[in-house]
């Protein structure tokens, strides 16, 4: 695809792409590239992505229901409000550049585990994700394998012993075990400016 030119950009004048980019690893340009994709990926044309766009976007099917697409969706909704405005896609889609803060992508994952934003990630999340890879990977798996799995993951990481595990133990677990976050980098972010991602379908 072609390049995307900063005058092409036809800003909300309540954004300020310079700000953003000062506040997230993009440049300017990276943030004016990311809006065109934002308005690409908001299908209903009202400044949004709402959870349907997110489906589509990702499977190019709104109606299929995936555990990791609405995980990903609830971690990016910063507000809460069951939709995601651009900042909050641009500051949540910084965690994945290249260039991010290590710490800041742990965080983000820690967020993903907490399943009911409780501020901890307890066992019965963990196994919720656990059955999810595995039928992302179309892996089938006993009962009391995944058990197994669940119960040494656990167990390694919740060290303080009280039954959940904190950010701070989960920090310690993924620097042991740092290919829990090698999905966590999207190369592709660092060439905003010369392309869009395969998922950016053309109306």
């Amino acid at each position: 695809m072609g390049c995307i030119c900063s005058t092409s950009v036809s800003w909300p004048h309540t954004l300020d792409p310079t700000l953003l980019a000062e506040q997230t690893p993009f440049t300017v340009r990276e943030v004016e590239a990311l809006y065109e994709l934002f308005s690409k990926l908001s299908r209903n044309k009202d400044g949004l992505i709402h959870k349907e766009d997110l489906q589509l976007a990702l499977f190019n099917n709104r109606n299929k229901q995936n555990f990791f697409a609405d995980r990903i969706f609830h971690v990016f909704d910063l507000k809460r409000d069951g939709v995601i405005e651009f900042e909050e896609f641009v500051r949540s889609l910084g965690v994945f550049h290249p260039n991010a803060l290590v710490d800041d992508k742990i965080t983000f994952t820690f967020r993903l585990y907490d399943l009911r934003h409780t501020g901890f990630i307890e066992r019965e999340g963990l196994k919720e994700m656990v059955i999810a890879v595995l039928h992302e990977s179309e892996l089938v798996l006993s009962e009391d394998m995944i058990e197994v799995i669940v119960n040494t993951t656990f167990n390694d990481t919740d060290t303080k012993g009280d039954g959940i595990i904190d950010e701070e133990e989960w920090k310690h677990f993924v620097q042991k075990n740092p290919s829990l976050i090698k999905n966590m980098t999207l190369p592709y972010l660092t060439d905003m400016t010369l392309r869009f991602p395969s998922f950016a379908h053309e109306d």
